[in-house]
């Protein structure tokens, strides 16, 4: 690294920010330089965000706190912002760092609606900045190697993908003992209202989203969904959600879920093709080629490649973009990440209007 790169936080409300702040922090180049939250749209005041900026600050030492994120941007210099306010800010904030010249990461999904990530597409070519979504799941070898295997043609043609994540009881479930949430503390948090952005689908589909489009190679052309609120009337979010996807010559299934005990089986992503399938689980790739109707041993086991030095993770890997100017992972990228997007729109609207719902429109395309 040739310089060392002002870093700030705002928007603390996305508990993947602490994720984003350690992989920044293991760089020698950086200089920390203030951090705020944004004003939470659920009328309560949260019991953790303050705690939130409090690690912030002393994880990676930063050495201002602001109570308005504006004033901030008004008084500060930054060269990058990792910004993970409520998913439904996210065009809000966008827009007001854009236009300070100021380069910017967020965590998955990308916002609350194709219009507001539309939004911020606006904000950064505007301003002529770079805008990342990061996904964890890009840093997953198995995955990675899931995606070579399948344009290698390991398993012949691609004809659906699917995702389901793991063991979930909701966001706000980790806590154990005495720290456990009560219902209506988390009936008070912004995950559990849908205005807000939060449920199951915009949490856990978009991983989907994002590996089916990547793994499938072309834009999605339609989406058929439901949501549903099973166990958490503490909020109106939906706690489950299924989304069906029609590519051009292939399928996707998406399942999130924030009700699931216990997993019992591999959850993917499953990809299947005309030869094969490929299973990913914790971490290990398993591909199937001997053709069975029923389960069988492998035909391989992978872990996948170690990622390429010096762009392991996210922070290494955006700096390395910035200073050599080559494309950043494709699941990282603007038109990527606005294509997955378009498919969780689509998928809201399905389930609203209980029809299947176009995503190949010209309203949203910004090639």
């Amino acid at each position: 690294m040739s310089k060392t790169y002002r870093l700030g936080v705002l928007g603390v409300s996305h508990g993947h920010v602490n994720t984003l702040i350690d992989a920044f922090k293991a760089l020698p180049s950086v200089e920390w330089v203030a951090c705020a939250d944004t004003v939470p749209s659920v009328p309560k005041k949260p019991s953790w965000r303050p705690a939130q900026i409090l690690r912030s600050q002393e994880r990676a030492g930063i050495p201002k706190v602001y109570q308005d994120y504006r004033e901030m941007l008004e008084k500060e210099s930054f060269d990058i912002m990792l910004f993970c306010p409520e998913n439904a800010q996210h065009g809000e904030v966008a827009e007001a760092i854009a236009a300070k010249g100021i380069h910017m990461i967020t965590e998955k999904p990308m916002s609350a609606s194709l219009p507001d990530a539309l939004r911020m597409v606006r904000a950064v070519r505007a301003n002529n900045v770079e805008l990342v979504v990061n996904w964890p799941t890009t840093w997953n070898r198995a995955i990675r190697k899931m995606k070579e295997l399948i344009d290698a043609g390991a398993i012949g043609e691609l004809w659906e993908v699917k995702w389901r994540n793991g063991a979930s009881m909701g966001p706000l479930s980790y806590a154990q003992g005495a720290n456990a949430w009560s219902d209506v503390e988390k009936g008070g948090e912004w995950w559990h209202h849908v205005s807000a952005g939060g449920g199951a689908l915009l949490d856990y589909c978009c991983y989907g989203a994002c590996l089916a489009r990547w793994f499938v190679g072309a834009p999605a052309v339609s989406v058929t969904a439901i949501r549903a609120n099973i166990a958490s009337q503490y909020g109106d979010a939906d706690d489950n959600a299924i989304i069906a996807v029609r590519f051009p010559r292939s399928l996707a299934i998406l399942e999130g879920t924030w009700t699931t005990w216990n997993a019992g089986v591999p959850t993917g992503p499953i990809a299947y093709g005309t030869r094969g399938t490929i299973v990913a689980d914790r971490g290990v790739v398993q591909v199937f080629t001997t053709q069975s109707y029923g389960r069988t041993e492998p035909d391989m086991v992978s872990e996948g490649d170690p990622l390429p030095e010096g762009r392991a993770t996210l922070a290494e890997e955006f700096i390395h973009h910035l200073e050599t100017g080559e494309p950043l992972h494709p699941t990282l990228q603007l038109q990527h990440n606005i294509e997955a997007m378009a498919i969780l729109d689509a998928g809201i609207r399905s389930a609203a209007s209980g029809k299947m719902e176009l995503v190949d429109t010209p309203t949203w395309c910004i090639e």
